[in-house]
């Protein structure tokens, strides 16, 4: 069928000038299946330079500036942080006090989201608090959390996809004192290597595009990668064990990480830290703003790529949305000799939460561009959540489009998929969960620390285009018997 209609093609140009033609085809076209050349070695973003103050705490200094990048295109106009593109990884231990001062040197506002970190509303990033052009802005925490990849990148209304997409992001680590940390590959950019997957689409003039693709639902889907910031990336591996640290920083797209021999790698961590033991997977499916922490073994002297295979369903609406596409992401390459390494057989025990102590049960369906048939209002609270308890959050896609859900400042944990316990990547602590569409999952989450009834939390679909479409709600934390009293 494929072949007959291919082969209609030529006369469709000839009868109908190309428009028609140009449709047909994309309705017949396979889809992609991306390999890379692996001519570059992989950038690893440089840790971001730090100084301790008079009160103890770690400072860092961020930029939000415009500048010019080199994908293999000539000068690409780009955006980064204390560079051209992306941002350094900042990183810091549990219990430490950290100040980041952010100045803004874009022609737009903008603000700095700490996805997946656990810390006050007014510190959050937020669209509530826009950076103007010219300005600056200071967050001040105390880092509560167990290890983890977190990321940061900008929150601003209706602009997030676009800042995004041309290049504001980032990793921030943090550690702690779990002896696993160090039984697993830690030694950054050796053996620790963040791996931040971005799809990007060039234009004509090697210009970053938004014009995305015909059909999609989600927002860009562009046909090339970049890693860290590098296309068609590879790297020398010393060591018999390397730990990819996963960030699936895209504004649309959903990736499957496979290894391209189809061997298994061991999941160590997910969103918000290491999981209880090592689970042997195949694959990893990461919507956008999800992280996973993989440990790859290799033997001596061989190369093996890790990529991108068909992440939905075979209907046509999942095509349209990239869901059939496949991607060479990294290629990996073994030294002749490699350092011994071994894999811990335990992690860290994760303390599970009850939902027979849940304070509240909320339900939140995602359909078109709305959450419970409404669109984001900042002088409306969604939820109001009691300081230090526990809620359960049952939360659906209606439709066939697919969604990500990501909850600001807490970490949840997954109690069912469709009525059913979650499969192994969906064991740990999470802040961002694919929903399938038509799909419904239950979480829990515990809401400690911070009250503030003037500044509001959010949650909200992580593709981006929807987004800042307005597929977002607000939830303030109080204290018992408090009102909340939005700022806006």
């Amino acid at each position: 069928m494929r072949k007959w209609l291919l082969g209609g093609l030529a006369v469709l140009l000839v009868l109908c000038g190309g428009g028609v033609a140009a449709l047909v085809y994309f309705f017949v076209r396979p889809p992609l299946d991306v390999r890379a050349d692996f001519t570059r070695p992989l950038r690893v973003p440089p840790p971001a330079a730090s100084t301790v103050d008079a009160q103890g705490r770690r400072v860092f200094e961020l930029r939000a500036q415009p500048g010019d990048s080199d994908f293999g295109h000539g000068a690409t106009r780009t955006w980064g942080y204390n560079g051209s593109f992306l941002g350094p990884t900042l990183r810091a231990k549990r219990g430490e006090q950290v100040v980041v001062n952010v100045r803004n040197a874009l022609a737009e506002p903008t603000t700095v989201h700490w996805h997946g970190m656990h810390l006050p509303a007014a510190m959050d990033g937020g669209p509530h608090r826009p950076i103007p052009t010219g300005g600056s802005f200071q967050a001040a925490w105390t880092v509560d959390q167990p290890a983890a990849t977190l990321w940061y990148h900008p929150h601003p209304d209706e602009r997030t996809e676009a800042q995004v997409y041309r290049g504001l992001a980032g990793l921030f680590i943090v550690d702690d004192d779990e002896p696993a940390q160090r039984a697993l590959p830690h030694d950054y950019g050796v053996d620790d290597i963040p791996v931040l997957v971005q799809d990007k689409d060039f234009d004509g003039g090697g210009q970053l595009s938004m014009g995305g693709r015909f059909g999609s639902d989600i927002g860009v889907l562009g046909d090339e990668i970049l890693v860290n910031g590098t296309p068609g990336p590879y790297l020398d591996v010393a060591s018999q064990l390397v730990r990819l640290r996963l960030v699936n920083a895209s504004t649309a797209r959903i990736y499957n990480f496979a290894l391209g021999d189809g061997r298994p790698f061991a999941l160590v961590g997910t969103d918000g830290g290491l999981l209880d033991r090592p689970a042997m997977l195949d694959h990893v499916r990461l919507s956008v703003g999800e992280r996973a922490e993989i440990v790859v073994a290799l033997s001596p002297g061989e190369r093996v790529t890790l990529r991108s295979v068909r992440a939905l369903g075979g209907d046509l609406e999942s095509r349209f949305n990239g869901g059939q596409d496949a991607f060479d992401i990294l290629q990996l390459r073994a030294a002749a000799t490699l350092r011994p390494a071994a894999l811990p057989a335990t992690l860290v025990a994760t303390p599970r939460l009850d939902p027979a102590k849940a304070a509240q049960t909320r339900n939140f369906q995602f359909s078109g561009r709305e959450i419970n048939d409404r669109k984001m209002d900042m002088t409306r609270p969604d939820a109001v959540v009691v300081k230090d308890t526990t809620e359960v959050w049952n939360v659906s896609n209606g439709h066939g489009t697919p969604h990500s859900f990501h909850i600001h400042d807490v970490q949840f944990q997954v109690l069912r998929v469709n009525g059913a316990a979650p499969p192994p990547e969906l064991s740990g602590w999470k802040d961002t969960l694919f929903l399938e569409p038509r799909q419904q999952y239950s979480v829990i989450a515990r809401f400690a620390d911070y009250a503030d009834p003037t500044t509001a939390y959010m949650f909200h679909c992580h593709v981006l285009k929807h987004e800042d479409e307005g597929m977002m709600g607000q939830f303030v934390v109080v204290e018992p018997g408090q009102q909340p009293r939005l700022r806006h």
